[in-house]
């Protein structure tokens, strides 16, 4: 008795749902005319959605090639705004060599610690040149915190390190702009008017939304820079440490702290000249920026969406008006008040559906169309799609629901009696 009662329940929402679709399609212009309001809402908030997820993907790869577990010790902290300190930091000294050397000495629970710093110089070789090439001079576990792949040769070692040895790493665009068309590995570049052995290229990393570009990188030993280039006259030299597995980067940060203030000489209620930096730091902070941008973006979507939902509402009450003879004659034929809930309901809730589809394929369209322009990955996820028709749904069933509620309250002889 039970399993004929459900059996007739379903069959009910069944033939609900097959009167509602049949109806959409025998009224197609008005039907074309509601897509257009919801399809306009769902593209509006779901392109703010996709772009914000898109940005925010790249920023947070790019933020984690820096490493989560590594702190960076340099002279300045990051941050910024408006109550940013500057005037504390701007005597502070630069990390130098000479601290990477005693910290690796000190230090017990670092995995790998290097040290680098930089210059920007133009690149030569066989006739071309690179200009505005970043040179980076470190030591042999740089590319292993940065979490850079080597694509054809090798990296180099700890020997090439200390003794400084004329060798390099390229970038893949500055390999590319040297030696277009060939192997790099085995050739002389000139950089500063020194020779340097190519030894490996990178792979394609393309620039980051952090301001990262390792394609226009080349790594040198740290001693081979330090033999020509006064290294007290560079800023910006940091040292990055990695902690190792079984301690935690608060311990690790401690460590640091309490040995690199021994190195300075501070004593003990002096402030510390130098910051240790770490993922969390930017991570925190890319958090509250996101939460805003989303909440301004649903913010704005959300206008787009109301306005489509009054617009299927009124659609809607248009249709229970046109129909009422019809609704009267049914439920003289005995359909149920969920009947002609359901069908309502099944007219709108599909109209969105379909509304939201169409949005979601503009977005598509859109965003292959600006990453294609601006060579910057938007995407539209699987999340944005299912955020799309979640939201189509629920506008349908909120837009539909008092249409729908008014046509299953009719009283069957006074509707026949208002359609005639």
């Amino acid at each position: 008795m039970i399993t004929l009662k459900i059996g007739a329940e379903l069959q009910l929402v069944f033939e609900s749902i097959r009167t509602g679709l049949r109806s959409l399609s025998v009224n197609k212009f008005r039907t074309l005319l509601s897509l257009l309001g919801i399809t306009v809402g769902i593209y509006s908030i779901i392109t703010v959605f996709a772009m914000v997820d898109s940005l925010e993907k790249n920023i947070r790869d790019s933020v984690q090639q820096l490493g989560s577990n590594v702190i960076y010790i340099q002279k300045w902290p990051w941050g910024g705004g408006g109550d940013y300190p500057w005037w504390k930091y701007l005597n502070r000294p630069e990390p130098r060599y000479e601290d990477f050397e005693k910290l690796s000495r000190r230090v017990r629970s670092y995995d790998k610690m290097v040290y680098a710093f930089g210059i920007t110089a133009t690149a030569k070789a066989l006739g071309n040149q690179v200009e505005g090439a970043s040179v980076l001079f470190t030591s042999q576990d740089y590319h292993l915190l940065w979490n850079q792949k080597i694509e054809e040769g090798r990296f180099f070692t700890e020997q090439e390190s200390r003794s400084g040895a004329p060798v390099c790493v390229l970038g893949y665009d500055v390999a590319a702009g040297l030696f277009p068309q060939m192997n790099a590995i085995g050739q002389k570049i000139t950089l500063k008017g020194k020779k340097l052995t190519v030894i490996g290229v990178f792979e394609k990393t393309g620039k980051s939304l952090i301001g990262n570009d390792s394609d226009q990188n080349i790594v040198v030993p740290v001693n081979f820079g330090r033999k020509f280039i006064n290294e007290n006259a560079v800023t910006g030299s940091f040292i990055m440490a990695k902690a190792s597995d079984q301690i935690s980067l608060a311990e690790f940060k401690d460590e640091l702290r309490q040995h690199l203030r021994a190195i300075r000489r501070l004593k003990p209620k002096a402030e510390d000249n130098f910051a240790l930096n770490e993922i969390s730091l930017i991570s925190s902070s890319l958090d509250q920026i996101f939460r805003i941008v989303t909440i301004a973006g649903l913010f704005i979507g959300g206008f787009s969406i109301l306005v489509g939902g009054f617009g299927i509402a009124n659609i809607m009450f248009v249709s229970v008006k046109e129909r009422t003879s019809e609704i009267g004659i049914r439920k003289a034929l005995g359909a149920p008040r969920r009947f002609i809930l359901g069908q309502f309901l099944t007219e709108s809730v599909a109209l969105c559906i379909v509304g939201g589809l169409i949005g979601l394929l503009l977005v598509f369209a859109t965003l292959l169309i600006v990453a294609g322009l601006l060579e910057f990955p938007f995407f539209l996820s699987a999340k944005n799609i299912l955020q799309g028709v979640l939201i189509s749904v629920f506008i349908g069933l909120i837009s539909g629901y008092a249409p729908a509620r008014s046509a299953s309250l009719l009283d069957p002889v006074e509707a026949i009696r208002q359609g005639n």
